[in-house]
């Protein structure tokens, strides 16, 4: 816990989430989105963003009652007890983050493959893709940690061009490109909910830091309300320019670099330019974050006995477990598409936050918190889910059982862990 004098602020907390929640997943996720939703994809983010706040006012309650720098970890525990169960839901976040690594470094590749004239080239993108783990790999290896505090300036250079694109383009939009005769079906609205929801979900990060928030009973839900307010305002308002400058069908066929087509019709070449340039640097530098959190998160899972404990050993200035998240990762970028990896993603984190509520309901009377919006978080949060399963199976299974095979690997490392290495899971108090 930091000391007084270092405590974090209300609007640090703030930054941290909006931080971790614009910036690279825009880039990765507006096309994605608008694949399904259409011109309406907007109205996806709206809603992406109530289903994210609601979903919030559960988290900041566990994270007021339960300050801890594990947040779900910790709030999944004193629900769950410490079992297979919550052992398994640990797992689970750990490869949720793995899966937010491959979303990330799939958005850079096909970014510096448009970015170089070799767009549609799934070899060039991957190999970025790659390219960039591996570099960022090895910096963390020698331990240049530092340059996770590049975050902070990447972002705000990040939100100052989007700021700027979005409002230039909303002044120059074309406005019968965006009646709403044009709109698809509400379904496919719905059911693009799961896939903008996971541009959101960075504001998990605040319940990070719980137990360094001034006054974490008021400014805990504050620092998530707004910063998920001032994402949906900036995701709104991007949304409805980028479908505002261009066709459906332009979105679609340049899903994973949408923004930086969109900025053709109104900077021409430089904006493209621009916006692909934006989009590395800030994919590069929550590449190098989350990669860093990640062997972090494997080391302390490794030190409680969640993990086997090699993932606990030096590598260079690193741990073992920062070579096993880059394997994983590059595993998921070899065999995976970008819609594939943003959905999986969603899914997963979606699962996760539900069965946090499900555990927040069993301990409601510690938390002190509303019951009937707790009950929300949890149906909206199922309801999301079961509509993206809908959606995502009609064509193909492969989204479902990616899903399932990822809970079951969960499952299955936690039980190895307890079963053949007969390590025991240890829970700090609250």
């Amino acid at each position: 816990m930091l000391k007084s004098e270092n405590k974090i602020g209300l609007w640090s907390a703030v930054g941290i989430g909006v931080g971790a929640m614009i910036g690279a997943g825009i880039f990765a996720l507006m096309g994605q989105a608008g694949a399904i939703a259409g011109k309406a994809v907007y109205i996806s983010f709206i809603l992406g963003g109530i289903v994210a706040a609601i979903s919030g006012y559960s988290l900041a309650k566990l994270g007021a009652r339960f300050p801890a720098a594990g947040g779900i970890v910790e709030y999944v525990a004193q629900s769950f007890g410490v079992n297979v169960f919550s052992g398994g839901i640990s797992v689970l976040l750990y490869l949720s983050s793995i899966i937010t690594l491959a979303l990330l470094a799939k958005a850079f590749g096909s970014y510096a493959a448009v970015l170089f004239n070799m767009k549609g080239s799934l070899i060039y993108t991957n190999v970025f893709a790659l390219s960039i783990m591996t570099i960022l790999g090895i910096i963390q290896y020698f331990g240049v940690k530092k340059v996770v505090k590049f975050q902070n300036v990447a972002i705000i250079i990040t939100i100052i061009i989007l700021v700027v694109f979005a409002t230039v383009g909303l002044i120059y939009l074309k406005p019968e490109l965006m009646a709403p005769a044009l709109y698809p079906s509400s379904n496919k609205i719905l059911f693009s909910i799961a896939i903008t929801f996971f541009s959101y979900e960075g504001f998990r990060i605040i319940t990070h830091t719980a137990e360094d928030i001034v006054n974490p009973e008021k400014n805990l839900m504050k620092a998530i309300f707004i910063s998920i307010g001032i994402a949906m305002v900036i995701y709104t308002a991007l949304a409805y320019a980028v479908f505002g400058n261009l066709e459906v069908d332009k979105v679609i066929e340049a899903k994973n670099y949408a923004l930086a087509e969109a900025s053709k019709p109104i900077f021409g070449a430089i904006g493209f330019t621009i916006i692909s340039i934006a989009a590395l640097f800030s994919t590069s530098s929550s590449i190098n974050a989350v990669l860093y959190a990640t062997t972090n998160i494997s080391y302390q899972m490794a030190k409680d006995g969640e993990f086997p404990a090699f993932f606990a050993k030096q590598l260079g200035l690193s741990r073992v477990g920062l070579f096993v998240s880059l394997v994983a990762t590059g595993l998921l970028i070899l065999f995976l598409d970008l819609l594939q990896i943003a959905a999986v993603g969603s899914i997963t984190v979606l699962f996760i936050h539900a069965v946090t509520h499900i555990g927040h309901l069993k301990i409601i009377n510690q938390t002190k918190a509303s019951k009937l919006l707790v009950v929300t978080a949890l149906l909206t949060t199922l309801t999301v889910i079961v509509l993206f399963l809908i959606y995502s199976i009609k064509d193909s299974y492969t989204i479902l059982f990616l899903f399932v095979g990822i809970l079951a690997l969960s499952f299955l490392l936690e039980l190895t862990s307890r079963l053949i290495i007969n390590r025991k899971v240890t829970k700090s108090s609250p």
